[in-house]
């Protein structure tokens, strides 16, 4: 943890200690929250979502401005198949497209899948679907004009009876045995033609001496806790990410990171003590100081599309946002928003 961060985090600390949380709503100006919009948009994703649930975490570090079970969303068990650098053959900065401009001297929020305005793109533009239809292309087409090389079905098929009546047409009849020169002796005949009993012994024999696939062919599927907290300084969500390799140990913070595209690793990830956790825990996370100009930039674009967009709608919106940011851990993110 650098200098930087550590006074932040002071001086974050200081003013959420002293200053009120925010009162007076200001989602439309701003698409911030206040912790009564926070509770909203929490139970509309319960109930789009029952994967999430509210916890109230640690008794002694709960927040007076939300009661005491809803402190906090949590999903817990969900699959990371794959390390993020494995995506699309890993991170491509000329597959960048910006979410939203930061202001001057600031650089914004990029999504590292393929922009699905760039020209020519076959993507739809969730982290999710991109690339199928060009897989899709890829196994059935060969490209134009190329219809001459795919066979006809019939000739395919009389190229075949062909090729087999001229390999019988081939041997004359001085070439086919006859049936009573094929003697064998006794001991022959018995290795010849196993007996039922002797062919499944041999069957048995050859399935117990089957081997189990390599280690190397197992996929080691890794878990992640994920946690949605409410920030009071930047007034919107918080993203935390606790992470557990296949026997069920806490992963280490540089091993979370390779799960998180590159991108947003080197710029937005912080390792920060848990909120509402007990016994010191510290997670990785999302950082929160952009969060607010990127939701009102997509919001924005929602409502300008002519979408209905609520305030309990928020952190739906908010977790296909974060999807880019995770684009293999496994949570649910396909819930329709803004009138989709």
């Amino acid at each position: 943890m650098n200098v930087k961060h550590t006074l932040h985090t002071f001086l974050k600390s200081a003013v959420e200690t002293f200053a009120p949380p925010l009162s007076k709503s200001q989602f439309e100006e701003k698409r911030v929250l206040t912790p009564d919009e926070f509770v909203a948009a929490g139970d509309y994703l319960v109930h789009a979502c029952p994967t999430w649930s509210w916890e109230g975490g640690d008794p002694k570090k709960r927040r007076s401005y939300f009661p005491p079970e809803k402190q906090f969303l949590v999903t817990r068990n969900v699959p990371c198949l794959r390390r993020a650098g494995e995506v699309e053959g890993g991170y491509n900065p000329n597959l960048e497209f910006a979410v939203e401009g930061g202001e001057a001297g600031e650089e914004g929020w990029v999504a590292t899948h393929q922009d699905p305005s760039a020209a020519g793109g076959a993507g739809d533009g969730s982290s999710a679907g991109a690339g199928r239809g060009g897989a899709a292309q890829g196994r059935g087409g060969r490209g134009g004009g190329d219809e001459e090389d795919i066979p006809d079905l019939d000739d395919a098929a009389a190229g075949t009876a062909g090729r087999a009546g001229g390999a019988a047409c081939g041997r004359g009849e001085g070439d086919i045995p006859d049936i009573t020169d094929l003697e064998l002796d006794e001991g022959e005949d018995e290795a010849a033609a196993p007996t039922g009993r002797t062919a499944a012994a041999a069957a048995v024999s050859s399935y117990l001496r089957s081997e189990e696939p390599a280690d190397d062919n197992i996929v080691r599927t890794r878990t992640y806790d994920l946690y949605i907290t409410y920030d009071q300084y930047y007034q919107v969500p918080r993203f935390w990410l606790v992470g557990f390799d296949e026997s069920r140990q806490p992963l280490l913070p540089k091993q979370v990171l390779e799960d998180v595209s590159e991108e947003h690793a080197r710029k937005t990830v912080t390792v920060d003590p848990h909120p509402h956790l007990g016994g010191g825990l510290c997670a990785a996370s999302i950082h929160p100081c952009r969060h607010a100009d990127v939701m009102k930039r997509l919001v924005d674009r929602l409502v300008e599309a002519g979408r209905e967009f609520r305030v309990e709608q928020y952190l739906v919106l908010f977790l296909k946002f974060i999807a880019s940011v995770v684009p293999t851990i496994q949570y649910d993110y396909t819930m329709s928003v803004g009138g989709e």
